[in-house]
């Protein structure tokens, strides 16, 4: 029988399916995967249990006893085996670019010298990267198993190599929502859609001009057991700040803690909690947007100082007169005569 987790351990939340397909993988190489569920504590009659789950770190144990006792990192995905160490391949080859967009396009080109079956690509657009599956043959019962763990591969492998949260603004599969659909938010946090024509997962290309901060006796640590198909809980996100910022400008409703930790998919707790690791501050970073807010109406504008109080989030003039000064040290009306005088005497616009 399974261990009860005990008080304050993580939870189990991993579907058995991928368990269940772990199993699949072994009757395809006809192997007995009772030595594996042993190791790892899982009982063969909790396969079937309806809703049953397993902790992430048991699953992960199982992924790595699995791929080394087959010698396949695919575990019986593709059309041909992927032996122990292919996917290192691909961490090694992508170590020494740049910066993660150029190891995001060595994965994907280096990823079809392993198999055909499946094409990576990745894209940008409008500020956005999309890393996508292009599927060339029917990938059978372990479908949703080979997308789900691609990604979580790609995912897991990006975020450790910059050694930052990468959030996504989007997760995407090409398949109707399976009965533990609850589970992937939790493997992939952000919006979650079904049925679309290709998975894929979605995130700022701001992120991709992020430099790679891991070197090799990193990687040699890293690869001592299976590659992670969770991402580790990074609580660092190296552009949250920039992220916050653009909120604040963007979204008239990112006004509270609570909005913008909902724009950014996660709890206020957490969003605090990884702005004070950043050396920052959501009151700080919003009088930084109101004050660079206030600086160019003042400068553009002829609006009066009480309109522009009332349009950077202040309720009347006397308070924003207040914060302005401690801001640059001047009176609004003072900045703006002093940077009319700069601009030698060119009019303001409406």
């Amino acid at each position: 029988m399974t261990p009860r987790t005990p008080p304050g351990a993580a939870r189990a939340a991993t579907p058995m399916a991928f368990v269940q397909a772990i199993v699949q993988g072994y009757e395809r190489h006809g192997r007995d995967p009772a030595a594996a569920l042993r190791a790892v504590q899982i009982a063969p009659h909790e396969l079937a249990r309806p809703g049953a789950r397993v902790t992430a770190a048991q699953f992960e144990a199982l992924s790595a006893h699995a791929m080394q006792e087959l010698d396949d990192e695919a575990l019986g995905w593709f059309g041909r085996r992927l032996p122990w160490g292919s996917y290192g391949m691909l961490c090694r080859a992508s170590l020494t670019a740049p910066d993660l967009g150029v190891a995001l396009k060595r994965w994907c080109r280096h990823h079809r010298l392993l198999v055909d079956d499946v094409l990576l690509h990745l894209q940008v657009a409008g500020g956005v990267a999309e890393l996508s599956i292009e599927e060339r043959r029917d990938l059978g019962p372990l479908r949703e198993f080979c997308l789900v763990s691609l990604l979580r591969f790609a995912h897991g492998y990006a975020s450790w190599a910059i050694d930052s949260r990468l959030p996504l603004l989007e997760a995407s599969f090409p398949f109707a929502p399976p009965p533990h659909a609850e589970a992937y938010p939790l493997m992939f946090p952000g919006r979650v859609r079904f049925g679309t024509a290709r998975a894929g997962y979605r995130f700022d290309a701001q992120y991709l001009a992020l430099q790679l901060v891991r070197d090799e006796p990193a990687l040699r640590s890293m690869l001592g057991r299976a590659l992670p198909l969770t991402v580790l809980p990074y609580r660092r996100d190296r552009l949250l700040g920039r992220r916050v910022r653009t909120l604040l400008r963007t979204q008239a409703e990112a006004g509270t803690a609570e909005a913008v930790a909902a724009l950014l998919h996660v709890s206020t707790r957490t969003l605090h909690r990884q702005l004070q690791a950043e050396g920052l501050s959501l009151q700080g970073l919003k009088d930084q947007v109101r004050h660079e807010q206030a600086a160019e109406l003042l400068r553009r504008t002829r609006r009066s100082i009480q309109q522009i109080a009332l349009a950077v989030g202040f309720r009347n003039e006397k308070s924003f007169a207040r914060a302005f000064r401690q801001w640059t040290g001047m009176a609004p009306g003072a900045f703006r005569a002093a940077q009319g005088d700069r601009q030698s005497g060119a009019p303001p616009s409406p």
